[in-house]
């Protein structure tokens, strides 16, 4: 959807249904941070950052969000400093203060999702129309400007901890040198794209204790000469079932492919293609879940910042896996082997096969997700719509996470028992975050 026109329509949808000195209530509904979640995943999608680097962008915009939240509802929440791995408490709202707390945790969302993306200003005409919104609703003056302060104040605060995550210094790590031997992951067409963020495991995780907390056994060991080999038998197993998808498996393969830059070859012509990268996907079901559960405005940014530090944090882990054993992807393995005609039906990322990225965070979500609303919400996730590609029901997020895992086998990318073993490290990683994060007061 064009940036200009979303802008548009959240300002009609929070102005026409309501009358002026309305504020109060405008602000109080979480669609409204939903709509900001969305804006965020839109830069993000359209500025080309990787699903990792992505969920770097969502995790500290949620965190943002949430320290208002918490600052606002000190009955109800309590802060993640001292919970998140060097997160200092960020500073309290002065005694007496008019503050709508509710466009605070929107403008420090958008001012921290903007702090860790590009370029500058990416989000100020939205920005600019959520202030608009609340001169138009009859805030008071005071309040207005008590506000943003305070969410300048908590941005402020997070960004100062964004910036010790080691990011910037994995910008100007050694690029990952390729070695073309049996069973190591070499690019794959139709980009050969180097290996993309191979230095991520040296990001600063936020729960976990070490990368190594949860690891994972070895890949199966390369071998595609023996025909009873565990390795030979996955090899076969994927490509026969490339060849034989059915409809459904192929919707389930492209609702969950969630390539945020696929590059579409037709003779000498290419293009690219955006959609939301897999991170941005559950950012959306984040907001489904809390319109069908009925969350309050507090709840939902709680869920939006769960959601976000399991995301990262599973995307630590997984990405560590992957660059310690650095193995080949499945399309490598049939086109050198097998049938160099071969392919995958969703196109390969650039970055080793073990283990599998998509499962890892999904399962880890997934139980972030449980614990917010229960493992009984159902819910359509509407996700893809704007990509069209219609939208699929599911009874839980658990179930959710499960048809993520067989869509990655599907779709010929990963090896089936890898998608297995990613779902159990990413469920276990949502375990632990779940356990050792407390947002709710006891």
């Amino acid at each position: 959807m064009n940036r200009l026109f979303f802008v548009a329509i959240v300002a009609i949808s929070f102005s026409a249904c309501h009358p002026v000195n309305d504020y109060d209530k405008v602000f109080k509904d979480p669609n409204l941070y939903c709509h900001t979640v969305h804006e965020l995943n839109t830069v993000v999608m359209g500025n080309n950052f990787s699903p990792i680097v992505a969920s770097r962008n969502y995790l500290y915009a949620a965190i943002a969000g949430y320290e208002v939240i918490a600052a606002g509802h000190p009955d109800k929440y309590q802060s993640l400093a001292g919970q998140l791995r060097g997160l200092k408490p960020v500073p309290q709202p002065t005694a007496g203060s008019a503050i709508d707390f509710e466009l605070a945790a929107v403008l420090a969302y958008c001012k921290l999702g903007e702090a860790v993306t590009f370029p500058e200003g990416s989000m100020q005409e939205y920005v600019d129309s959520i202030k608009q919104l609340a001169k138009d609703h009859g805030m008071p003056d005071e309040m207005f400007t008590a506000s943003v302060t305070y969410a300048d104040t908590v941005a402020s605060a997070i960004k100062v901890w964004s910036k010790k995550d080691r990011y910037l210094e994995t910008r100007g790590a050694p690029e990952y040198m390729v070695n073309d031997s049996p069973g190591r992951w070499v690019p794959t067409p139709p980009a050969y794209t180097p290996a993309m963020e191979p230095h991520w495991s040296e990001i600063r995780y936020v729960v976990m204790d070490s990368v190594r907390e949860f690891m994972p056994p070895p890949p199966y060991k390369f071998d595609v000469t023996n025909k009873n080999s565990p390795y030979y038998r996955e090899v076969k197993k994927i490509e026969n079932k490339g060849d034989s998808l059915t409809e459904e498996e192929t919707w389930i393969a492209d609702f969950w492919d969630d390539n945020p830059f696929k590059l579409n070859v037709s003779g000498h012509l290419m293009f690219g293609t955006k959609k939301f990268s897999p991170p941005g996907h559950w950012m959306g079901i984040v907001g489904i879940a809390a319109k069908k559960a009925g969350a309050d405005f507090p709840t939902t940014v709680a869920a939006y910042a769960n959601t976000a530090v399991a995301l990262f944090d599973a995307f630590i882990q997984c990405w560590n896996i992957k660059y310690i054993y650095n193995t080949m992807r499945p399309e490598t393995a049939i086109n050198k082997y097998f049938d160099p005609n071969w392919r995958p039906h969703l196109q390969t990322p650039p970055f080793p096969e073990y283990t599998c990225g998509h499962c890892t965070i999904s399962a880890a979500a997934a139980e972030a997700l449980t614990s917010d609303f229960g493992d009984h919400l159902a819910f359509t996730d509407s996700t893809e719509l704007e990509f069209g590609i219609k939208s699929r029901p599911y009874t839980s997020f658990r179930q959710a996470a499960d048809e993520t895992e067989a869509s990655r086998f599907y779709g010929g990318i990963h090896f089936q028992y890898s998608c297995a073993v990613s779902h159990k490290m990413g469920t276990e990683i949502g375990n632990l975050v779940v356990q050792r994060l407390k947002l709710k007061k006891e």
